[in-house]
């Protein structure tokens, strides 16, 4: 009997300890959660800021409003970039996006692969 009460000891730590870290782990696909970041183009997305595109080009601006919108007048799309995870999130919906380039916000919705199906964009401040 205490054998038994040992192993199931053992397997319930090992299982707590095992699925800790998941909670860490960022939305699966095909779950509704919520989003972080900046709503950005495909362009600057790549290096993580817009200093690079406004630098090399002044018609994209001096802010980053204007530069996602004119990269995305040249073939860009809006992406919600989480800076504090370095990932890039495609958004579906270009629409509510727009409404948001260069700012802060939260997006609800739908994480399908490296995609977001948005339901509802919110600023941040």
């Amino acid at each position: 009997m205490k054998r038994l009460f040992s192993r199931t000891g053992f397997l319930v730590a090992a299982a707590v300890l095992l699925t800790a870290p998941l909670s860490k782990l960022p939305a699966r696909s095909g779950t509704a959660d919520t989003f972080r970041g900046e709503v950005t183009d495909t362009f600057c997305a790549q290096s993580g800021s817009h200093d690079e595109m406004m630098a090399k080009m002044a018609s994209m601006g001096r802010d980053k409003e204007t530069c996602a919108k004119q990269c995305t007048k040249i073939g860009a799309k809006y992406v919600l970039y989480d800076e504090a995870q370095k990932k890039v999130y495609k958004l579906d919906d270009q629409g509510k996006a727009e409404a948001f380039a260069g700012k802060k916000v939260q997006v609800s919705g739908t994480l399908e692969g490296d995609a977001i199906r948005v339901a509802h964009v919110e600023g941040l401040g």
